[in-house]
């Protein structure tokens, strides 16, 4: 409403965005367990006094530090960038919320940042107990800050007791934080196991390839027991429309929520079966398959975490398309289009209810739909009349209880209603013109004579 709506085609903001995040999640909890990794890893090699190991850590440690420091820097660069251009409304909510909590990660990142550069360039200068500090200090720092990161997104699905107190500590130690962070820390672990499986099958050293193969392997078995508890914990924490969403609410998050479980699984099932039962046969392309679908559990579990946040950004304060809990009874009274600051069109007339429309599209509609792309409206409405457009608008969040009501005065429902409908006309339109033209009757007429 207070700012500029930024359009990206074909895409959408919002999957944008989820794209983006998706990619920053894979690195940022593989930076937390890969860091313990490290440590751990490390400290096997001396137990065992095997330099096999270690240097396998050493090797281990650069490719950590290009995926974690390089990729890692750059797509949470690029969330920040993202968020701010599709989402400003909610994106300086979080901001004036947990401007401190913000303040503190940003510490522990630096503290993280610097102790990995020292981890990996003081192999051989520093003493083994010192440098096994330094691998602490990493973890510590990386685990402190997904602590505070873990947080700020919960906060966006169970803002709790915030909601009435506006207390920084109502919504950062909000419902869901404790379960959530059981989840991503166990999470952090499998990836860790996960991306060593991969590097680990790459050794050429067939009794060291054996070794760590199982050892990366253990990694995955606590986040088989452990998640199905915090899963149930942090799904009791969930608000009823979100708990409903996730279990057949929307049969599309149902199917990618009871996916992430079907996947899990079957990790867990051929991980002690392969790698963990005959570690010497496990080859590469199999830790890369492993990978893949980890991350794919991953990601899913995120894009279930999103969507079961619908109708909301931040939940029962924000709707999804930035517009606020408290504001939508005024808006049904005098129209949105009188207090949208980035709009030409300020009410709605019959010379501009096109043009009206579509601003209204863009104000209500946007941050989820794209015109003809992803969750595209137009074929959403294919064959729908003015009339049925009319009454789905006006029952929107009775009929879908994952979109926001249409937030307006009665024109400006009617308003948007005629411009959705003309979607239908103008295709309709668009295929008579590629028709070719019927010749003229008096044409037809010769033509018949001549025959």
């Amino acid at each position: 409403m207070n700012f500029p709506i930024w359009d990206v085609p074909l895409m959408g903001g919002g999957l944008l965005i989820g794209f983006v995040s998706i990619l920053h999640v894979f690195v940022a909890h593989f930076a937390i367990g890969g860091g313990l990794f490290l440590v751990l890893t490390e400290h096997k090699a001396y137990r065992e006094n095997d330099m096999r190991i270690l240097e396998y850590v050493k090797l281990h440690s650069l490719f950590f530090l290009l995926v974690t420091i390089v990729f890692g820097a750059i797509t949470g660069v690029g969330i920040w960038f993202t968020i701010s251009v599709v989402s400003p409304s909610a994106t300086s909510a979080l901001i004036h919320t947990f401007v401190f909590a913000w303040a503190i990660e940003w510490v522990f990142f630096f503290v993280e940042v610097t102790a990995a550069f020292i981890y990996y360039y003081t192999w051989g200068k520093l003493d083994r107990a010192t440098h096994l500090v330094v691998g602490w200090i990493y973890f510590i720092s990386g685990w402190l800050s997904l602590f505070v990161i873990n947080g700020i997104l919960c906060f966006m699905l169970t803002p709790g007791e915030w909601l009435h107190t506006a207390s920084f500590w109502d919504a950062f130690f909000n419902p869901t934080f404790w379960p959530s962070l059981v989840m991503r820390t166990v999470v952090a672990l499998a990836l860790a196991g996960l991306y060593a499986l991969l590097t680990a099958s790459m050794i050429k050293t067939d009794e060291v390839r054996a070794n760590l193969v199982k050892y990366s392997t253990r990694w995955l078995f606590p986040a088989f027991f452990i998640l199905p508890i915090a899963g149930i914990w942090y799904n009791i924490a969930l608000p009823p429309l979100a708990r409903e969403i996730s279990m057949g609410g929307a049969p599309a998050v149902t199917v990618f929520a009871g996916l992430t479980i079907l996947l899990s699984v079957l990790i867990f099932v051929f991980a002690y079966f392969y790698p963990y039962r005959q570690p010497a046969k496990f080859p590469a392309p199999a830790a890369a398959m492993f990978l893949l679908l980890g991350l794919m559990v991953t990601g899913v579990t995120e894009w279930v975490r999103e969507a079961v946040r619908k109708p909301y950004i931040i939940y029962d304060y924000m709707y999804s398309n930035s517009i606020l809990v408290a504001h939508k009874n005024d808006y049904y009274a005098e129209g949105i289009l009188k207090s949208a600051k980035w709009v030409t069109v300020k009410e709605v007339t019959e010379a501009n209810l096109h043009e009206a429309g579509a601003t209204l599209f863009r104000l209500q509609c946007q941050s989820c739909h794209t015109l003809h792309g992803y969750n595209g409206i137009a074929l959403m409405v294919k064959g729908w009349d003015e009339e049925f457009i009319d009454h789905q608008l006006d029952n929107l969040d009775q009929l879908k209880g994952f979109m926001p009501p249409f937030m307006g005065s009665v024109d400006e429902r009617h308003a948007l209603a005629r411009w959705l409908a003309g979607l239908n006309r103008r295709g309709a339109v668009s295929i008579e013109l590629t028709e070719p033209p019927a010749r003229p009757a008096a044409a037809a007429e010769e033509i018949e004579h001549d025959r």
